[in-house]
């Protein structure tokens, strides 16, 4: 299944390693430093500020939603598919 992460951008939700709020990112020396070195991979789909940072297996990507609206929206795909 894929999820709706902002500005017309669906990724794949098996890619997904993690959703991460904004406000988390400068609690970690480790995570600023890897966000450091992905410069290259990372899009930005906000035009303004970023509320949430979503980690896949290719590409980092700055999001306009945050953390929770994305967690939520993960959780309705598992229930759907679980349905069907």
């Amino acid at each position: 299944m894929y999820l709706h992460i902002g500005e017309d951008t669906l990724v794949r939700t098996s890619e997904i390693i993690a959703i991460l709020d904004k406000e988390s990112t400068g609690f970690s020396d480790v995570l600023e430093e890897f966000l450091k070195r992905q410069n290259l991979d990372v899009v930005h789909l906000s035009k303004k500020q970023y509320k949430s940072i979503v980690i896949t297996t290719d590409q980092v990507y700055y999001s306009p939603l945050a953390a929770g609206t994305l967690k939520k929206r993960s959780q309705k795909i598992s229930v759907q598919e679980f349905i069907l």
